[in-house]
C-alpha cells in the first residue's frame, strides 16, 4: 500500500484542498463502479447472447452505446489534461521507483 506521509487523522477537514480532493475521489470512486457496472452487466449479455442466438449478435449494441457513456464519464472525471499529465508522470515515476525499492 502506498504511503503519501499522511493519516486521515492528520488532515484537515476545513481546508478546501480537503474539499477539493475529497470530490475528486468520489468521483474517481462513481467511475470505477460504472466501469465495474459496465464490465460485469455487458459479460452477462456476451454471455446471454452466446447462449441464446449464436447466429445473430446483438450485444456489441448495448456494449458501444454504453461504452461511449462511459468514455464521457471518465473524460469528465479525469480530463485529458489528467489523464497523462505531467503530475502524473511524476506520480507514476514514483510509484514504480517505490515498488521496486528493496527493503
Amino acid at each position: 500500500m502506498l504511503s503519501f506521509g499522511a493519516n486521515s487523522n492528520d488532515m484537515d477537514t476545513s481546508d478546501p484542498r480537503y474539499a477539493a480532493a475529497r470530490k475528486q475521489v468520489d468521483e474517481e470512486k462513481g467511475f470505477y463502479s460504472h466501469a465495474t457496472s459496465y464490465i460485469v452487466v455487458n459479460g452477462f449479455l456476451f454471455a446471454l447472447d452466446f447462449f441464446t442466438s449464436p447466429g445473430h449478435w446483438w450485444f456489441y449494441w448495448p456494449l458501444l452505446g454504453w461504452g461511449i457513456g462511459l468514455a464521457s464519464h471518465g473524460f469528465q472525471v479525469f480530463g485529458r489534461q489528467r489523464l497523462f499529465s505531467s503530475r502524473w508522470e511524476d506520480r507514476r515515476i514514483k510509484e514504480l521507483m517505490d515498488k521496486d525499492r528493496p527493503e
